[in-house]
Parts: C-alpha cells; sequence; structure tokens
C-alpha cells in the first residue's frame, strides 16, 4: 500500500467498469486520480461511490473523447492545477452497432477510441516525464483489424466488427510509435488486451439496447476488476517500470498482428492523427 503516494493519476472512462476499477486500485495505492468522465451525472454517482472509503484522493474532470474542443480545454485545466502526471490509463471506449460521427465528423469508434486519446495524450505530453507511464487499453479485436487509409471514416461498408478492430489496431500501433517518440524521455508507453469483460460498452443508454445480453452472458465474462488487472499491472508495477511499446495480455507481454508490428504503418497513422487533430486547431 502507499506506493503511488505523491502522484498524480488519470483514466479516462472513470464512471464505471474497467475505468472505475482501474481508478479504485490507484488510489488505494496512494495516487491522486483524476476522473476523466463525459456524463457528469454519472461521474458524480461514481465520485460519490468510490469516495465512501475517505482517504482516497480523487478529482472529477469532465471531458467528451468525441470532442476536439472539450479534450483541449480538459488538457488545459490540467495543465493549470498541476506540474507533473506520472500515469495516464486511456481506458475509455466506444462501440456502436451503426454508424456515428463525432463532432469532427469522424467515425465514431475510430474518432473516440483512437483520435480522442490520442489527442489527449499529446496534448499532456508536456506534464510527462522520466518515470511517467502511459497505457493504452487496446483489444484481441486489433488482430482482425485495417488501417482504412482510403476511407478511414468508413462511409463506405460499414460494420461494427469492421470499425471497432480499427479502432483497436490504431490503439496499438499508437502504442508503438508513441513508445519509440518519447523514448529519451523516459515515459514508458504500454497497451493491453482486458481479456472479454462484462461492462456497460456497447449498451446504448438512450433505449438500454444491449443490457439484455450482456446480462446473459455476464457469467462467462470477467469481472471490470479482473478485466482492468493487466492495465492497472502496467500503471504500478516495478518489474516493467523500463518496459515501452509491447501489448500485455495477463500482465504478460504477448503475442500482437503481425499489421500493429508494421514500425511504417505505425508512423503513417500517427501523422495522419497529427493532421486530423490540427485541422481543427
Amino acid at each position: 500500500m502507499g506506493r503511488l503516494n505523491g502522484k498524480l493519476a488519470i483514466v479516462t472512462g472513470a464512471n464505471s467498469g474497467m475505468g472505475m476499477a482501474t481508478v479504485e486500485a490507484l488510489a488505494d495505492e496512494g495516487a491522486r486520480v483524476i476522473m476523466l468522465c463525459r456524463s457528469e451525472k454519472r461521474g458524480r454517482e461514481a465520485l460519490a461511490k468510490l469516495s465512501e472509503k475517505k482517504e482516497r484522493q480523487l478529482e472529477l474532470m469532465l471531458c467528451d473523447l468525441g470532442d476536439y474542443a472539450s479534450i483541449r480545454s480538459f488538457a488545459a485545466g490540467v495543465k493549470e492545477k498541476y506540474k507533473r502526471i506520472d500515469i495516464l490509463v486511456n481506458n475509455a471506449g466506444f462501440i456502436a452497432l451503426d454508424r456515428q460521427e463525432t463532432k469532427e465528423g469522424l467515425e465514431r469508434q475510430f474518432g473516440i477510441n483512437h483520435i480522442g486519446h490520442f489527442l489527449l495524450t499529446t496534448e499532456l505530453l508536456d506534464l510527462m516525464g522520466e518515470g511517467s507511464r502511459i497505457v493504452n487499453v487496446a483489444s484481441g479485436a486489433h488482430k482482425t483489424g485495417k488501417i482504412h487509409f482510403d476511407d478511414i471514416n468508413l462511409t463506405k461498408g460499414f460494420n461494427v466488427i469492421k470499425a471497432y478492430s480499427q479502432s483497436k489496431l490504431a490503439n496499438v500501433l499508437f502504442t508503438r510509435e508513441l513508445a519509440r517518440r518519447v523514448k529519451e524521455r523516459g515515459i514508458t508507453v504500454n497497451c493491453c488486451h482486458p481479456g472479454a469483460v462484462a461492462t456497460n460498452m456497447g449498451v446504448d443508454r438512450e433505449t438500454g439496447f444491449g443490457k439484455t445480453i450482456t446480462g446473459i452472458l455476464r457469467p462467462f465474462f470477467l469481472t471490470p476488476a479482473e478485466g482492468a488487472r493487466t492495465a492497472i499491472y502496467l500503471a504500478t508495477h516495478e518489474s516493467v517500470k523500463d518496459i515501452s511499446g509491447k501489448y500485455f495480455y495477463k500482465c504478460r507481454i504477448a503475442k500482437s498482428s503481425k499489421r500493429s508490428k508494421d514500425p511504417e504503418l505505425a508512423k503513417r497513422l500517427y501523422e495522419l492523427s497529427e493532421q486530423l487533430v490540427s485541422a481543427n486547431k
């Protein structure tokens, strides 16, 4: 206990599921944790629940990862208040059966799962240095993924698997390229596959669609705490403090797809991501 005393962590998608479990674990190790949430109502409910343990140092900050202005405003707010970030866990995830778009017109799964976290991370990098850790929650779904550079927003032939796997491959490629770029600064960047976890991701908040399926399958899934274990390990454990640019599963380096290891593909995606976020500055 207390391994993270004096350290600042940020967790995205912090109001439920694996995000909430990650916040709990980091706070119980002594870190001050900023809970990045899109919904004020759900964020406040999660904060109240987690704050029942009085010694936890928690702070709620709102941010919509599908809106560049919201991300930049969040980053500016953190920079005003803090001088250093020790841990950033990019946990938030979005999945939908129908094609949706972000405020900037990006296909929403790619726009939130990758571009939103890309912009958030690059905006906060100035506050990171020797010993800081970035953890991206990816997925085994990256193995069927392809980056559709000719139609990145999937305007033709959209389907949920194509969209989700593209966004998750992007998470792994971003991890590898960012790790290369920040290596000299002593910042580590790793990603992980959490396993099949019963969370609210994919449940339509308005209609409740997906709740029944999730409920039926829940006994066969990992709990959010079990799913968050590898991300927490990467964020805290001494044994991985010098490891960077890797893909983990069950707290071990795991095999990722051939595409996810292509340095040219990773560089191309990073450069495209830079173009996309700079277009709306």
